[in-house]
C-alpha cells in the first residue's frame, strides 16, 4: 500500500487513465478491424468512410499518447495501403493475387537452396543465419568451443584419489 496521501493520488489517477486508455485502445481496434473486413470484402463506398473514422481514431489515440505516434502512423500506412490495393483489384481483377494453399516456406525470391535466408531483393535477411539449421551461439558457447577438451569439465572438479 501507499505510504503518502501524494501516492495515494498517483495510483486513482493511473487507474482513471488505465480505463480511459484501454476504452480508447479498443475503440481503435474496432474501427480498423471493421476498416478491413469492408476492404477484403472489397465494399469501396461503405469501407471509405470505415477507414477515414480508423485513421481518425488512430491520430487522436497518438494524439492523447495512449498510443506511440509511430505506431499509429505505420497502421494508418498499412490501412492505406490496403485500401488502395482493394481499390486497384476492384479496378482491375487480375491483380489479385492467386491464391495458394501453401508456399514454400522461403522468402520471396530467395534462391532454391538458400534455405529462405535472403529477402525479396536477395539480399541476406539481418538475423538469420546461411546456414540451415545451424545453432547460433553466444560468447560463452563460442569460448567453451574454443577450449581444449581437457579443460572442458561438466561438473565441479574432482580431487584425485588415492
Amino acid at each position: 500500500m501507499a505510504n503518502s496521501r501524494s501516492a495515494r493520488k498517483r495510483i486513482r489517477a493511473a487507474e482513471r487513465r488505465h480505463l480511459r486508455n484501454r476504452a480508447v485502445r479498443s475503440a481503435v481496434r474496432t474501427a480498423v478491424a471493421r476498416a478491413r473486413r469492408d476492404l477484403v470484402a472489397q465494399e469501396l463506398e461503405p469501407a471509405a468512410v470505415l477507414v477515414s473514422a480508423a485513421v481518425s481514431a488512430l491520430d487522436k489515440a497518438a494524439g492523447h499518447g495512449v498510443l506511440h505516434r509511430r505506431n499509429a502512423a505505420r497502421r494508418k500506412s498499412r490501412l492505406m495501403r490496403m485500401a488502395a490495393r482493394a481499390a486497384a483489384v476492384v479496378a482491375n481483377p487480375e491483380l489479385a493475387a492467386p491464391s495458394h494453399a501453401k508456399g514454400s516456406g522461403r522468402a520471396r525470391g530467395a534462391a532454391p537452396g538458400t534455405g529462405g535466408v535472403r529477402g525479396a531483393r536477395g539480399a541476406p535477411v539481418k538475423g538469420k543465419s546461411p546456414r540451415a539449421g545451424a545453432k547460433s551461439q553466444t560468447r560463452a558457447t563460442r569460448q567453451v568451443a574454443a577450449r581444449p577438451a581437457s579443460s572442458r569439465t561438466s561438473g565441479p572438479k574432482q580431487r584425485p584419489t588415492e
